[in-house]
């Protein structure tokens, strides 16, 4: 297991649509394993693949609160199949965001199908902070950021402020 490096905002492969996952293969249970040392360093409680440069549609999740009770979720090809009516609003953060939080609408509670580990189809509902956690992964894993939930003029002076960190990095 390797901590890898997160892609920061405003690396442009955030905007990539990820590809399926495929057959479930030594190379993809090393990613997973990347993704959940890389997430629980951080710390965070959600990431999605394209995160640390890989381009498949591969979401780890750990919403406890416990370092001894840790609760790992693996959504291999995860998609959202129903979603409440009543929404909530949740500070949301991103790894790839540092330091940013936004307030942003989803559903409260989702329907979502996936493959596990052992490649076996899956479907769970989840509720509060789980389910607003697999939409935020989902929506990394179609080229979507949480900014671009925003105000366009709030997401235009995120993405200034990290394209001015990132020119100011590689000078």
């Amino acid at each position: 297991m390797t901590i890898r490096p997160l892609v920061i905002l405003p690396d442009t492969r955030l905007k990539l649509v990820s590809e399926p996952v495929g057959p479930v293969t030594a190379e993809i249970r090393g990613i997973v394993a990347d993704m959940f040392e890389t997430m629980y360093d951080a710390p965070g409680v959600g990431l999605a693949a394209i995160q640390i440069g890989v381009a498949k549609r591969i979401v780890t999740i750990d919403t406890s609160k416990d370092e001894n009770a840790r609760e790992p979720r693996v959504f291999l090809d995860p998609e959202v199949v129903w979603s409440s009516e009543e929404k909530r609003v949740y500070d949301e953060g991103c790894l790839s965001i540092p330091e940013y939080y936004g307030e942003v609408e989803r559903p409260d509670r989702v329907r979502v199908k996936f493959r596990d580990l052992d490649g076996k189809e899956r479907e769970i509902e989840a509720d509060g902070l789980l389910a607003t956690c697999i939409q935020h992964e989902i929506d990394h894993l179609n080229g979507v950021l949480f900014i671009d939930h925003l105000s366009k003029l709030k997401r235009d002076r995120v993405v200034k402020k990290f394209a001015k960190a990132a020119k100011r990095d590689a000078a």
